[in-house]
């Protein structure tokens, strides 16, 4: 079983932490150990991700969170690490 906790910090940002009973070892992987990646919020999942291929970036499909109904999805850093868009 995994567990997530948010916590929020000041008016604008959140902090989310999880707990996988079994990640893979993997660095670069969203559900990997350490440093899991950076989300960033945006009005307009769509809107960023047509934003970031027409920059030449690779953007995984569009997912929705089961609990939230949000959508959100990642894309690589230059150092190939992830990093999500979250729409609220």
């Amino acid at each position: 079983m995994s567990y997530k906790l948010d916590l929020k910090v000041g008016e604008n940002a959140q902090i989310e932490l999880f707990s996988f009973p079994n990640p893979p070892e993997r660095p670069s992987k969203p559900e990997a150990c350490g440093l899991r990646h950076l989300a960033f919020q945006v009005d307009d999942v769509e809107e960023t991700v047509f934003y970031l291929k027409s920059k030449g970036l690779e953007v995984e499909n569009i997912r929705v969170d089961e609990i939230t109904g949000n959508k959100f999805t990642f894309f690589k850093d230059p150092d190939n690490l992830p990093l999500e868009i979250y729409e609220r």
